[in-house]
């Protein structure tokens, strides 16, 4: 899936890869997608839940070799 930037959240625990999330989210325009890699497990009920409060789609998480990545278009 293609993204307009990446954020690296690897090894950092909740609450910063959403709080890095917000920031990454906040320089891109509306209609833009931004890949989150994150290896904490508790980003993926979080990020799901930021991104619907905040009115963004959570296009797509997959699981890697415990890498969590995801798709969030802004909204």
């Amino acid at each position: 899936m293609n993204s307009d930037k990446v954020l690296d959240a690897k090894g950092l625990a909740c609450p910063m890869p959403i709080v890095k999330t917000k920031k990454a989210i906040n320089e891109l325009e509306s209609g833009q997608v931004l890949e989150i890699h994150a290896t904490d497990k508790g980003a993926k009920a979080d990020l799901a839940a930021w991104s619907r409060s905040g009115g963004h789609e959570l296009l797509e998480s997959t699981e890697e070799n415990d890498v969590f990545k995801f798709w969030i278009k802004k909204g």
